[in-house]
């Protein structure tokens, strides 16, 4: 019977919810944006490195506008829209809908859960990404090579969202990213990287992601049952309007077959 059920469950289609459709497209759009930049690596870093560690002296160039989009990005999740996913939306108090019956005792344990688990991530991401920073000082990478870095995590965002994402697989566990303990984790993750180069488009970004990271933790931290399915219902997989987890589910069960 459960095997009836498997076969039924990856035969159903993929319903087209609006959010799912709008996270294809910025995820397209994103594969562009990589390959633009992936080529103006390969073809000319040296313009690449110029553009972006003597920004003023060539005028508005690409780097430029690269950088004005990742920051509006960034903005718009410090002030979190309607058009945003509810995996960043749960955040907000109008998007919290309680369930009256929520167990105080089993949110704590949530809390201390998820919060060892963040950590893990965190010391991984940090220990991974300090060996960029070591290559950078000691001058074996440069400011183009963390630029690409920075926009590769960028692809490997959406990556993540709709397709495979290590950190859920392997250690948070989570059902999904709407209820993801470090969903707005991703723009600090994206630029780490930045941390390491000392110019005004560099730490501008960085410092920008560290706000969007306090900014949820603290929320996390003073309104921990907004992240939790077992007191928001907005959080339960029946109550989900985006359902953006629908093809990596559907990668999911094609490779238990």
């Amino acid at each position: 019977m459960d095997g009836e059920k498997m076969k039924a469950a990856s035969n159903k289609k993929i319903e087209r919810t609006d959010m799912l459709v709008r996270y294809l497209i910025k995820f397209f759009i994103r594969i562009c944006i990589f390959v633009f930049v992936l080529v103006f690596y390969i073809t000319n870093k040296e313009l690449m490195y110029n553009l972006f560690t003597k920004p003023y002296a060539y005028g508005i160039s690409a780097i430029h506008i690269l950088w004005f989009i990742f920051m509006v990005m960034m903005i718009r999740h410090i002030f979190p829209t309607e058009l945003l996913s509810m995996a960043v939306k749960k955040s907000k108090k109008e998007d919290y809908r309680e369930n009256k019956d929520y167990s105080e005792l089993e949110l704590l344990r949530f809390v201390q859960r998820e919060n060892s688990k963040a950590w893990v991530v965190m010391l991984i991401w940090l220990s991974f990404n300090a060996v960029f920073g070591v290559l950078y000082l000691l001058k074996v990478v440069d400011s183009a090579d963390l630029l690409m870095l920075s926009v590769f995590y960028f692809l490997s965002d959406y990556i993540c969202i709709l397709l495979f994402c290590p950190f859920q697989s392997f250690i948070m566990k989570n059902r999904c990213c709407v209820n993801c303990r470090i969903y707005d984790w991703g723009h600090f993750m994206m630029f780490t990287p930045m941390l390491f180069i000392q110019n005004f488009f560099s730490w501008s970004l960085f410092f920008t992601s560290l706000v969007v990271l306090i900014r949820w933790e603290m929320t996390y931290s003073k309104y921990p049952e907004r992240f939790w399915h077992g007191a928001n219902q907005n959080l339960q997989c029946e109550n989900c309007k985006d359902k953006t987890c629908q093809i990596k589910n559907r990668i999911r069960r094609i490779e238990k077959k």
